[in-house]
């Protein structure tokens, strides 16, 4: 085997982008990349360890020994080492062994950049490339236009590993190729207009769904190769899906093969367990405040859009990054040099990784995952913002779910669970989300939530689905709630699609494809979903009949769409609700239709508008209400 060459990839590297945070691209330079030097084949291989006094490439080349293949550190104290090692290319294992200052300290680490990792719980590294051509340019022209905050945004969340197992295959998981042909046909059948995939980045540990990664740039090798992951992508992208990918820069776990401790020094990690350890997930916290720790997570972010086509991100738990005292007693937390609890430098962080990616990529969206009032999440950085798309409306679900779990009798007592949230619903750009995490942990499904006999259980979580549909802002669901899983989320098993054998699961699937396509259809349902002019209540004081009435708005007066949701099993028949203009009432979609399982309490295809004053409106119309269901109307013109 011949040693290691001196040569570098670095030619136009600029080491001051680098230093201050600023190299958003490192992906090209840092990690194995297959190149041919003076004639002959190998691998360049470079890896920042600043606190090293010797690196080496070990690997299924040179039998897992550091004496043959020691890289070189370069001149410009960026604490990068490189070289070229010939006849090393695609499929070859690796890891750096890591010789430090750090009390003599060795390690032996995975490549942090590397494209693909081993299958877990085998932990090296693999030389990989592809020449993946892709097949999308359609809608990578047109996705502009599907990913604006006035179009629909309907999220279908997956979970690879557990939506669907091959039972006469030892239960394993679908391939990506597999899940190119089924998940994509089912999401399209669905009319859901995005995917959302859990982290599919390399994780060692099944258990934790993948929020504990540790290669950062590589899709996890249990579903294949890197370049059957694009081809998943590419398969959504043909049928008009968008995909957006769960993003974890919030923490990393501490196994030895990966960052903690990179080079013996606390590398990526902060230095100071008040700032680098999270006490709930027992992981480490990036160190903000470093500037090449910026640069490496922003790389990564850019890495998925750029390589992978991807359509946006997905941050997981940003309020854990936003709060110093976040999951903290009294004495685990130090205060910001203005004596408060934000943590300055991951709040920079996100404002800078938000500007970068909508530099970059105008048309795509980050979604921040945010449980907290912590202002202006989804407004622009020049507005004092985080800079992100939008933020899950976190107060909506639990409101929500709070409120349908209460038996009908008693929700004249709490109508304003259900209509809290528009009082702040446009003060960010909101998802609605119903994720995997409001079914794990002993919370059992969304149907199990609901209260009654069977019948009214479906009733009630048909209801929900409507009243989310037509709710403002943007829908999320996670797999299995669009059939009414019984059952809790199970990593380790695929969803019960046996149960779609059964009318109220078949039922519950056409209502959400509905929901789906109506969302689609009508303007006023998206076009301003994050404005106040497209909201206007007609009732929300019926508390009595626990019924709430609300007009939806486009931007033409004609698209507006009137949705009457009766949150009790009574029927009410000549119900009244006000209205501002005369013409009639067309039914265009009412959750108690027979073919969802309901009881087919309906309305005459067109109700006249009288000029007779109600809820302080000029006109009204009188309805017929079903129970524990939810009606939509477009107002025809006189």
């Amino acid at each position: 085997m011949q040693k290691v060459i001196i040569h570098s990839l670095f030619t136009d590297f600029d080491i001051n982008l680098f230093k201050a945070g600023k190299h958003y691209k490192l992906y090209e330079k840092l990690g194995a990349h297959i190149i041919t030097l003076n004639g002959q084949e190998g691998t360049y291989f470079a890896v920042w360890a600043p606190s090293a006094t010797k690196v080496s490439v070990i690997g299924d080349f040179n039998f897992w020994k550091d004496h043959e293949h020691s890289l070189n550190v370069r001149w410009d104290s960026s604490g990068i080492w490189e070289g070229f090692i010939p006849n090393v290319g695609k499929g070859n294992l690796y890891k750096y062994k890591i010789h430090t200052s750090q009390e003599g300290i060795v390690t032996e680490k995975a490549d942090p950049f590397a494209r693909r990792c081993e299958h877990p719980p085998k932990t090296a590294s693999v030389v990989w490339e592809d020449n993946y051509k892709w097949s999308d340019a359609i809608w990578m022209k047109s996705r502009f236009q599907k990913n604006q905050l006035n179009a629909p945004f309907s999220v279908y969340e997956v979970h690879l590993a557990s939506w669907k197992k091959k039972f006469d295959d030892h239960n394993r998981s679908l391939s990506y190729i597999e899940l190119a042909d089924e998940l994509v046909s089912y999401v399209k059948e669905m009319q859901f207009t995005h995917v959302e995939l859990m982290p599919i980045m390399e994780h060692p540990y099944d258990p934790s769904w993948g929020y504990q990664i540790t290669g950062y740039f590589a899709p996890t090798s249990r579903f294949g190769y890197p370049e059957d992951f694009k081809y998943l992508i590419d398969a959504f992208h043909q049928n008009d899906i968008g995909v957006i990918l769960d993003w974890v820069p919030s923490h990393f776990p501490s196994d030895h093969h990966g960052l903690a401790l990179f080079d013996g020094s606390h590398l990526y990690e902060h230095p100071n367990p008040k700032k680098g350890y999270h006490p709930d997930w027992k992981s480490l916290i990036f160190n903000y405040g470093r500037n090449e720790v910026k640069s490496f997570l922003i790389s990564n972010a850019i890495y998925w859009l750029d390589q992978y086509h991807v359509d946006g991100l997905r941050v997981d738990a940003v309020a854990s990054m936003l709060y110093l005292d976040y999951s903290r007693n009294e004495n685990e937390w130090e205060p910001n040099i203005f004596g408060n609890n934000i943590y300055l430098e991951a709040r920079d962080f996100l404002k800078e990784c938000n500007e970068a990616i909508y530099q970059n990529f105008p048309d795509v969206q980050t979604i921040a995952e945010e449980s907290t009032a912590y202002p202006k999440v989804s407004k622009p950085t020049y507005l004092d913002g985080l800079g992100f798309g939008m933020k899950w409306m976190m107060g909506w679900m639990h409101d929500t779910l709070h409120y349908f779990k209460k038996e009908p009798i008693y929700r004249k007592h709490h109508q304003n669970d259900i209509t809290f949230s528009l009082n702040y619903a446009f003060t960010e750009n909101f998802m609605l989300p119903l994720s995997h995490d409001e079914v794990v942990h002993g919370k059992g499904s969304i149907v199990g939530r609901m209260p009654g006999d069977e019948w009214q259980k479906f009733a009630n979580l048909r209801l929900l689905y409507t009243y989310m549909f037509t709710h403002p802002g943007t829908k999320l669901l996670f797999m299995g709630a669009e059939f009414g899983q019984h059952a809790e989320w199970n990593f380790q098993q695929s969803l019960d699609w046996y149960i779609l054998q059964y009318d109220v699961h078949i039922g519950v699937k056409k209502l959400v494809k509905d929901l789906n396509i109506l969302y689609r259809k009508f303007p006023a349902l998206y076009q301003k979903q994050f404005s106040n002019e497209g909201f206007e209540w007609i009732s929300y004081s019926d508390t009595q009949n626990s019924v709430i009435s609300y007009i939806r708005k486009g931007n033409n007066h004609e698209d507006n769409l009137v949705i009457v949701a009766n949150m009790t099993p009574i029927p009410r028949e000549n119900y009244t609700i006000g209205l501002m203009n005369q013409g009639s009432l067309q039914q265009i979609f009412n959750s108690d239709y027979k073919k969802y399982g309901g009881s087919g309490i309906s309305n005459k295809k067109n109700i006249s508008i009288t000029q007779k004053a109600w809820n302080e409106k000029p006109f009204s119309a009188t309805i017929n209400l079903p129970p524990l269901a939810a009606v939509i109307f477009k107002i025809e013109k006189q």
